[in-house]
């Protein structure tokens, strides 16, 4: 494979200053408030797309079920920010509003100690990786791959959803919302609103930044290896298994960190945001971005948001229709989504200029 400018280390400094410039700068300077935070909540998408990217693209590990880990996140986020609306209210220990709303007078045990902003911090980092690790060891190491793994994986989105449905210790079906502040910080501030947008566009940048240092590691190579010959590996003394669950844990926790941002930003967390159908969607942005490429499924996860949101504004009944046009579109003319772009017209012209030369 040919070595491109932004494959070496110049390449790779000047793309993520470009990419800084057009966050930092270009983004504030030009959007809305409103249109501002509406990229932020699309940034997030993207965070948990750069995992999917690592897992399904490198990887071979078609993640269906990547709204568990990225709701997971967004409601030990919820459950401090609720918290801290409480105690703000009433003082510590008090109750959140919904629950008095549903009849619960005294606050469960295990939403106590995320009145603790560093315990909520370290929760939304370790819990929802750990959960990966285990559910990857069991899965990976009996050697279920393929649609056996990525029906698993939609199945336990589905059941997740369903089972928060059932808690009303967590908001049931209309999950939490009405958030006041953020670590100290009160959300109706424009100004605040603004840095959870910085925040975000931090952290999408924090994670591809990771995501490629992986890929260009011995790692990303043994990952690629168990991709496309898995017994192989296995035979020359690696276990693939292990291999596996890493990249499934990184993927796991980038959504996961990704749903704690989301939270503050939207205002809301609910089973509906985290069940099948949004873990379909990441998948679709990544597919259409190029799941093979690092920059592909952040801008496929981008162009399908700002699709469903433009489409939706437009044509409130059939914009589903036109994203399945969307998908079909890109998966029969590009296979590998709007990163092959470029690739796909170099070899055109290559032929191109073949075929004049040969006449």
């Amino acid at each position: 494979m040919p070595r491109t400018f932004f494959s070496t280390r110049a390449g790779t400094w000047t793309g993520f200053a470009a990419a800084a410039v057009v966050l930092f700068g270009l983004a504030p300077l030009l959007l809305t408030g409103f249109r501002l935070g509406l990229l932020a909540q699309f940034l997030c998408y993207a965070i948990v797309a750069v995992g999917i990217g690592l897992a399904w693209g490198r990887g071979g590990m078609l993640t269906l079920g990547q709204g568990v880990f990225f709701g997971m996140g967004a409601y030990l986020m919820a459950m401090h920010l609720k918290m801290a609306d409480a105690e703000f209210r009433n003082g510590p220990g008090a109750v959140p509003d919904f629950m008095e709303l549903a009849g619960i007078r005294e606050l469960p045990a295990y939403w106590a100690p995320f009145a603790s902003p560093a315990f909520t911090i370290a929760m939304i980092l370790v819990l929802p990786t750990a959960f990966a690790i285990l559910l990857g060891l069991a899965v990976f190491k009996r050697r279920v791959k393929g649609a056996y793994f990525a029906i698993l994986s939609q199945a336990l989105a589905g059941a997740f959803a369903i089972l928060l449905i059932g808690q009303q210790s967590l908001g049931g079906f209309n999950g939490l919302s009405r958030f006041r502040y953020f670590f100290g910080f009160t959300l109706a501030d424009p100004v605040n609103q603004q840095m959870l947008y910085f925040i975000a566009a931090g952290v999408l940048l924090a994670v591809v930044a990771i995501a490629l240092q992986l890929r260009r590691s011995r790692y990303g190579e043994l990952l690629v290896a168990v991709r496309d010959a898995e017994e192989r590996v296995r035979f020359l003394g690696y276990d693939a298994a292990n291999v596996k669950v890493v990249a499934y844990a990184v993927a796991a926790l980038f959504a996961s960190v990704a749903g704690a941002v989301f939270v503050p930003i939207v205002g809301i967390i609910s089973p509906a945001s985290i069940g099948i159908v949004p873990s379909i969607m990441f998948i679709l942005g990544v597919a259409i971005g190029g799941r093979a490429s690092l920059v592909g499924p952040v801008v496929g996860a981008l162009a399908v948001a700002w699709a469903q949101t433009a489409l939706s504004e437009q044509f409130p009944s059939a914009w589903t229709y036109a994203q399945g046009l969307l998908f079909i579109a890109v998966i029969a003319l590009l296979p590998g989504g709007i990163a092959s772009v470029a690739g796909v017209a170099k070899r055109f012209q290559t032929k191109r200029t073949t075929v004049e030369a040969a006449a």
